[in-house]
């Protein structure tokens, strides 16, 4: 995300991976290979670090300490440095050292309870911890704590813990449970209980959302539907007929295909969209309207978001190898020299 606003991002890679095909997922950042168990790299890296803006580390709390870069020797280097640390526990708490996945950390955070049926919970891929609580609220983080140095010269450490991001984004849902707004899972306005903000399966097996919430938007949908003369439908809001008024739209959303309900729904103030797959998505007039996915690499990917006046973003280069960009980079950032010394590369510089 960084790379695709315009920053230049330099991933430190491991060297006995050297030459190893790069990885789609890496895209946008550019390679320098050490091996940080040797006292000349950990120097190159001290000496990258005390350059940049930033650094991000994604190990179990301790790991960069006992590597000799973590937050002391790198701000002694570099007072203006931001230290972002993404962790799925914390840097402390009883957990921080255990191992984990995104599912495990929004389970401590009260999103997985949140999201599913009223049966069971639902891992929502790996976006409320991983993406969402993760990616998201480190670069925020990571972006604020930049503006703060620029502005004051003084660097700091960024405690980036996936539980508490997805225990964040989970923040209005929270504030409804302490109000008493909350029902059990499955049965309120969002998850799944409300007949106005669900999929429905059409007759073609393909599904659409609806997610009229207003009362205006949700009268209009009753009236596309053709269902205005059937009076329960008009009780919106009563949570007891909920149930079977889901049922009735059920029954009239597999009447159609899916195209036939775009026909009539789409574009309307009925708050509807049909469900796509990723290959429909990005063929979808509305996204190649706006351009939301672009080609890279001879496919199409997802752009770069959000969208700025003045400064565009862009996807950055394709992936590199493993150590692909070690001699440029060191040489752009002004280490090039001592540090091909200390590394025994001689002078050449890719």
């Amino acid at each position: 995300m960084l790379a695709n606003l315009g920053a230049e991002v330099i991933r430190i890679d491991r060297t006995l991976n050297a030459g190893q095909a790069p990885e789609r997922l890496t895209r946008g950042r550019r390679s320098v290979a050490l091996d940080l168990k040797q006292p000349a790299s950990i120097e190159v890296a001290l000496a990258l670090i005390s350059k940049a803006d930033a650094l991000i580390e994604g190990f179990r709390p301790g790991v960069m300490e006992r590597l000799g870069i973590g937050p002391g020797p790198a701000l002694a280097g570099n007072p203006k440095l931001v230290y972002a640390r993404m962790t799925g526990w914390g840097q402390t708490g009883p957990m921080a050292h255990s191992a984990g996945h995104d599912i495990n950390y929004i389970s401590l955070s009260g999103a997985l309870h949140s999201v599913g049926t009223a049966e069971r919970p639902v891992a929502p891929l790996n976006l409320v911890g991983d993406f969402g609580g993760g990616a998201l609220y480190l670069g925020l983080g990571l972006l604020a704590a930049v503006m703060h140095a620029q502005r004051s010269g003084q660097g700091q450490v960024v405690d980036c813990s996936m539980v508490e991001g997805s225990a964040s984004l989970m923040g209005a849902f929270y504030e409804s449970h302490a109000a008493g707004m909350l029902g059990p899972r499955g049965s309120n306005v969002l998850d799944g209980g409300s007949p106005f903000y669900n999929p429905y399966r059409c007759a073609d097996g393909k599904w659409v959302s609806v997610g009229a919430i207003e009362p205006q938007f949700y009268a209009l949908l009753i009236e596309k539907l053709g269902l205005s003369d059937e009076v329960e439908l008009s009780a919106q809001n009563n949570r007891k007929l909920w149930p079977g008024l889901k049922l009735r739209l059920e029954e009239v959303f597999a009447t159609r295909s899916r195209d036939e309900w775009c026909e009539l729904l789409e574009g309307s103030d009925a708050c509807f969209a049909p469900v796509l797959d990723l290959d429909e998505a990005m063929r979808h007039p509305h996204n190649v309207a706006r351009g939301s996915f672009i080609e890279v690499d001879g496919h199409l990917q997802p752009g770069s978001a959000p969208r700025f006046s003045l400064t565009p973003g862009r996807l950055g280069q394709k992936p590199r190898a493993i150590g692909e960009d070690t001699d440029a980079v060191l040489a752009e950032w002004g280490v090039a020299r001592d540090a091909m010394a200390a590394l025994g590369r001689g002078s050449r510089v890719g």
